[in-house]
């Protein structure tokens, strides 16, 4: 098992907290969602090696005003942080919002080695958005809904998110806890607002180009993100994909089925 260690550094100037282990083949980028960091890929990292950056306006890196929270701004900063990291040629690990990274590698997809997809934010048409990002989409009231949340609320909400009964494990809500300050529901509000469906569906066009092998891994109890988008991913993906629907899952989908980190260790070390 490599051990997994903290580095930070400057990437696209602004200063940037990651984690990272020796990977036994190709180097795996992780790339996380909202409202988490790079502490959602532990136990991936811990299996596989690999590396895993807070993305900027979450965890430990930094969360500038004046930080372009879109699609656009962080498909940038990824492409900065791989090259900065060295990451000629990877494969790619993506949940929730960490779907950003497709649009680097639908640019690139000769670096990109392979490619895991869990239940992440659908740059597909015909989405429209689940109600708290509605809420969040919304002037003031998405404000409002930022600055009354406590934790004892969220965890009350985090009951919806997984299959298991009650809420999500006590660690990953006081992980996120800890993270989730001023300026990352700040950069929340921006990334919502800036991302209606049309953008969404954009940004998906040229999802073709993404040759290499892949495995969706979705699973069907998300409240957020419905079964259907995981079939729709594997239609628009130009290579050869492995489409495998989680019964009795979240949408953090190895919180209630921990076996998926080895499916997906497999699945890269091929």
């Amino acid at each position: 098992m490599p051990d997994v260690v903290e580095r930070s550094g400057e990437v696209g100037r602004l200063r940037a907290h990651w984690r990272e282990a020796p990977a036994g083949g190709a180097p795996v980028l992780y790339l996380h969602g909202v409202p988490s960091a790079s502490w959602d890929w532990l136990p991936f990292l811990e299996r596989t090696g690999g590396v895993a950056p807070d993305l900027p306006g979450f965890g430990s890196s930094d969360k500038p005003e004046g930080f372009d929270y879109s699609i656009e701004g962080f498909d940038r900063w990824i492409e900065s942080f791989a090259n900065e990291a060295g990451l000629d040629r990877f494969s790619l690990v993506v949940h929730d919002w960490g779907s950003v990274g497709l649009m680097f590698a639908k640019r690139v997809p000769e670096r990109i080695e392979r490619l895991v997809i869990f239940n992440c934010v659908p740059f597909l048409p015909g989405y429209r958005w689940h109600w708290v990002a509605r809420v969040w989409r919304t002037p003031v009231l998405g404000e409002l809904f930022q600055a009354t949340s406590t934790k004892s609320a969220f965890r009350l909400l985090s009951r919806l998110s997984n299959a298991k009964p009650g809420p999500l494990p006590a660690d990953w809500i006081d992980r996120f806890w800890a993270d989730y300050d001023r300026r990352t529901r700040r950069a929340i509000l921006k990334l919502y607002r800036a991302s209606p469906p049309d953008v969404l569906a954009a940004a998906g066009r040229g999802l073709e180009n993404l040759r290499c092998p892949a495995l969706i891994l979705w699973a069907t109890r998300d409240p957020y993100l419905g079964a259907g988008l995981g079939r729709q991913y594997a239609e628009a993906l130009g290579g050869e994909v492995e489409l495998e629907m989680i019964e009795n899952a979240g949408h953090w989908p190895w919180l209630d089925r921990p076996e998926l980190i080895e499916r997906a260790a497999r699945f890269l070390a091929v």
